[in-house]
């Protein structure tokens, strides 16, 4: 219970206010350890008596996309030159991908489907993250493999059914009551309690109570503090000069920002420091507060005993057609009242021609509904056999299907884009490379793969590091070049050693290749030697 005393300058009233506090739990500190493949950005540091002082702010996972920030296109959806968030290349394709950008953005497409086409290396699957990334978090966006439906312990149609309405966002918009000012001031008194007082003969122990000083740019309110409200002040590390709200249905303090009166403390702010202004008007206001949750986590919550929590556990197992008929007419409902808002998200399906003549009927039927997301789907395959049958198709998707999809074909990259590529992977995992073993690396990526390339960067740093170097050298590359085989090498090793493998089946036609690729080996060997 809080007992507020309001000093305004128009009136001078009393009132109670009953506030059931629900603390939360903060998210651990931050890890400062050292870990492979992690990127510390953002880190300031300072030197005092010998010692040096290092803050860790951010602590940011180096994956193999972890450098796309977007599609990098402009506003006219053009593609932007030299590397924009992360996006080289595939002019072409990002344009077509970029229109159904908008389309989604603007909600004028549900239940479209997209086939990003193209050999391996070829940057589908970063096309499909720029596009995640390009719609920001409102949206949802879910990632699976095609051969991931077999693998759960649910039925095929179960899983693409949970998939697609995990992509598909319910925002749900409710009023509340909070108070949201700028805090003045917290005094908090702690004192011994005796245990007499206490019921049960417990023993005396610490009481804490405090006020708090909120105020607005029109008035100022005097709060007086009990010891859980004490708590989740501390918890949320609240001081003088926070712009701060409470909910007053649940207690729930969240932190806005710092004030920007006190933009001039510097002791009292960091580099991540957000400011805003001082609040106006009454201290007490109702506010409307969006939650953005999907289909499935509604699904979830009134299909299991333990609601909300059967999310954490994992095993969500098979949702009746019962339940999802009844959620899916409620939030009809709540659409037509205005209480809630349907946001058609992204599904991306990635190795497609994995999945069966069962899956594809069913994701044939599926793009029909009207809750229905919309699908990415993308395939390195050519004409080959639909899974579990003998009939030829292309891409390995049957005729039906593809004659919905809108398909967008990903270009080979060319010599001047895999050195930019690969440039923006060494900025990206902190590498220094010199322009000669850049322009190296990128003639190897050009023969072999682009993504044997990409592998190099970070081996060749680490062997430049073996020899106390700050920069990667040409020797660096050679190296490496030697001790990791790519995939022609090594199926040249295999071809000529295959009589001491077991279980080996070589041909005439297949001892005349091996002979051939030696040659072409020798020739690639030569090269590397000859290279400046």
């Amino acid at each position: 219970k809080i007992k507020i005393r309001n000093r305004s300058k128009r009136s001078l009233r009393s009132q109670s206010l009953q506030l059931p506090i629900n603390l939360q739990q903060r998210a651990p500190p931050n890890v400062t350890n050292k870990m492979s493949g992690i990127k510390l950005s953002g880190d300031s540091s300072a030197t005092t008596g010998g010692m040096t002082v290092r803050e860790m702010t951010r602590l940011e996972r180096i994956g193999a996309h972890s450098h796309i920030r977007g599609l990098g296109l402009d506003d006219g959806l053009q593609p932007r030159k030299g590397g924009s968030q992360g996006m080289v290349g595939q002019a072409k394709a990002r344009k077509a991908v970029g229109v159904i950008y908008r389309m989604i953005n603007e909600g004028k497409i549900g239940g479209r489907a997209i086939l990003l086409a193209g050999k391996p290396g070829t940057g589908k699957t970063a096309i499909a993250m720029g596009l995640a990334h390009q719609l920001g978090e409102n949206t949802p966006f879910t990632t699976m493999s095609g051969s991931e439906v077999f693998s759960l312990e649910m039925s095929k149609t179960e899983a693409l059914t949970q998939a697609m309405r995990k992509s598909i966002g319910v925002q749900i918009l409710e009023e509340t009551e909070v108070m949201e000012g700028e805090v003045v001031e917290i005094q908090i008194d702690t004192s011994f309690a005796s245990g007499d007082n206490k019921p049960g003969g417990k023993k005396g122990g610490m009481e804490k109570t405090g006020r708090l000083t909120l105020c607005t740019t029109d008035m100022e309110t005097v709060y007086d503090l009990g010891t859980k409200m004490i708590d989740a002040l501390s918890k949320e590390k609240v001081t003088a000069g926070d712009v701060i709200t409470i909910d007053k249905a649940s207690g729930k303090i969240t932190k806005l920002g710092r004030s920007f009166s006190r933009s001039r403390d510097y002791d009292a702010m960091g580099s991540q420091t957000r400011f805003v202004q001082c609040p106006e008007g009454e201290l007490q206001k109702r506010k409307e507060v969006v939650h953005n949750v999907s289909l499935h986590e509604i699904d979830v919550i009134n299909s299991r005993q333990q609601g909300f929590l059967a999310l954490f556990a994992g095993d969500t197992g098979e949702i009746k057609s019962e339940v999802r008929e009844q959620i899916d007419a409620k939030v009809v409902e709540w659409k037509e009242e205005g209480r809630a808002k349907i946001i058609p998200g992204v599904l991306f399906i990635d190795e497609v021609h994995m999945l069966d003549m069962e899956c594809f009927s069913f994701l044939n039927r599926a793009l029909e509904s009207d809750m229905a997301p919309v699908l990415v789907i993308a395939t390195n395959r050519g004409i080959t056999n639909i899974r579990g049958t003998e009939y030829k198709s292309p891409h390995g998707i049957p005729l039906d299907l593809l004659d919905r999809l809108m398909i967008v074909s990903t270009d080979p990259y060319t010599h001047d884009e895999i050195l930019k590529i690969l440039s923006v992977r060494c900025e990206e995992e902190d590498v220094e490379m010199a322009d000669d073993a850049l322009e190296l690396l990128a003639r190897i990526g050009t023969e072999t793969s682009l993504r044997y390339a990409i592998q190099m960067v970070i081996t060749a740093s680490l062997a430049a590091e073996k020899r106390k170097s700050a920069q990667v050298e040409i020797e660096d590359i050679k190296r490496v070049y030697k001790l990791f085989v790519d995939v022609k090498r090594s199926t040249q090793y295999l071809m000529e050693y295959n009589k001491e493998y077991m279980y080996n089946e070589l041909d005439d036609s297949d001892e005349h290749a091996v002979d051939n690729g030696d040659e072409e080996a020798d020739k690639k060997e030569d090269s590397m030697e000859t290279s400046p």
